[in-house]
């Protein structure tokens, strides 16, 4: 039997499932505009996983860098959902919108 499916399954569930946290604490503590750090994690992730001989360690860095890739588009969503209320938008980042407001 090959395993070796199985486990990157496991990893990818445990990847996927870890961002969504991240994702939440890296808006409330950086706003969406850390995104460019991710844009460029999740690439070198995604190049680095084609250079890889080892199928569980490329399919992990493959997942972790698609991952990154996708934080992208939640970050944004995750700062209107901050909008709308549903989750806790951080009291420093309040005040410096209304600083720049004024």
């Amino acid at each position: 039997m090959y395993w070796s499916g199985i486990i990157i399954g496991i990893i990818a569930f445990l990847i996927i499932g870890s961002f969504h946290p991240i994702v939440i604490k890296c808006e409330y503590y950086f706003t969406w505009r850390i995104w460019p750090l991710f844009l460029i994690l999740g690439l070198i992730c995604c190049i680095s996983s084609l250079f890889l001989s080892h199928i569980i360690l490329s399919g992990a860095l493959a997942v972790l860098g698609c991952a990154m890739l996708w934080s992208i588009i939640e970050l944004k969503e995750q700062a209107e959902r901050v909008s709308k209320g549903w989750f806790p938008a951080n009291p420093k980042h309040l005040k410096k919108e209304q600083d720049q407001k004024e």
